[in-house]
């Protein structure tokens, strides 16, 4: 099966092609035979009707500095692609979610990847709240004496914006810690979104995981654990990686979650545990795949990829 193949991403000149996990599906892709066109979300547009791209015929290479090729700019319309990458880093503004409300208008013939109507409405720190018995205690609130009572009921605490990412703006609130009006102020000052306050959970200094799943299925995983003097574990913030195994409590929370993300059209996900609490269900841009390909030899591309042929093979069937 050879695919059309679009990818809405970020800048691809400033990736990080050792890490990104983007430019390995896109050099799975190649690898596959299918023909891979890119674009930036600012060049996403809905005219009269038809969901269109400015981009280029790409082709990538494993050579730091010189690692793709563009072909000659071109706009196309989006139905005529076999399947298309939503794969741009958040923030999860107004921007992000007009692009999938453009991708959702796209056909049924072509595929996009992941669902945007689940991206949109299911965030990765508000559909963990489908799962409380998986989670550690949580509460989502703007008011201060919400987050005030938490606190009492709790002590140690984690305080972050709720549409954050990469570790950005995450803090610590120890119990004796007087910050938390002040946190609130600086929030809610730049910000009209609510806030996102969990229990403070002592096994992130042992790491926290990030599991990956392919159509609702774990692929593997690996452990994330924070620098020296960090509470964060985000690489972004300078968490270090390392092999992990599955244990069977994380098999019991993708047991969980894993038919809800495959009905919904999650084809890749990323989900984060720490000790025996699941945090966060990643689906706007995860990422890992590379280290844990380096880590176990899954190559956890190849995985999506087929999961992606198989379901534009079932569209194609159904369109006759």
């Amino acid at each position: 099966m050879n695919l059309n193949v679009a990818i809405q991403m970020d800048p691809i000149g400033a990736i990080d092609i050792a890490a990104d996990s983007t430019f390995r599906l896109a050099e799975e892709a190649q690898a596959r035979g299918h023909r891979l066109f890119y674009y930036t979300p600012d060049r996403l547009a809905w005219e009269e009707g038809r969901v269109t791209a400015r981009g280029w015929p790409l082709t990538v290479r494993r050579r730091k500095g010189d690692h793709f090729d563009l072909g000659p700019e071109a706009h196309i319309d989006l139905a005529s692609q076999d399947a298309v990458w939503l794969r741009q880093d958040p923030p999860f503004d107004m921007g992000y979610i007009t692009t999938t409300h453009l991708l959702e208008l796209l056909p049924p013939t072509t595929l996009v990847v992941n669902e945007p109507f689940w991206v949109r409405n299911a965030p990765e720190k508000l559909l963990v709240l489908r799962f409380p018995d998986l989670t550690p205690p949580t509460a989502i609130a703007r008011d201060i004496e919400t987050l005030r009572a938490f606190r009492a009921r709790h002590g140690d605490i984690i305080l972050k914006p709720l549409y954050g990412n990469g570790g950005a703006g995450v803090f610590r609130l120890p119990e004796a810690d007087r910050n938390l009006n002040a946190l609130h102020e600086l929030f809610t000052g730049i910000s009209r979104e609510p806030l996102i306050v969990q229990k403070y959970l002592p096994a992130v200094a042992r790491g926290d995981k990030r599991i990956i799943l392919v159509d609702g299925e774990p692929a593997g995983a690996i452990n994330r654990v924070p620098a020296a003097g960090e509470t964060r574990s985000n690489m972004h913030a300078g968490g270090r990686p390392e092999k992990a195994e599955l244990t069977a409590r994380d098999r019991e929370i993708c047991s969980a979650i894993g038919p809800l993300l495959r009905e919904r059209g999650q084809v890749f996900v990323g989900i984060d545990v720490i000790g025996d609490y699941l945090t966060e269900i990643n689906l706007t841009s995860p990422t890992g795949i590379q280290e844990l390909e380096r880590f176990d030899g899954t190559n956890v591309a190849a995985l999506i990829w087929e999961a992606v042929e198989g379901r534009v093979a079932r569209a194609r069937a159904e369109a006759v």
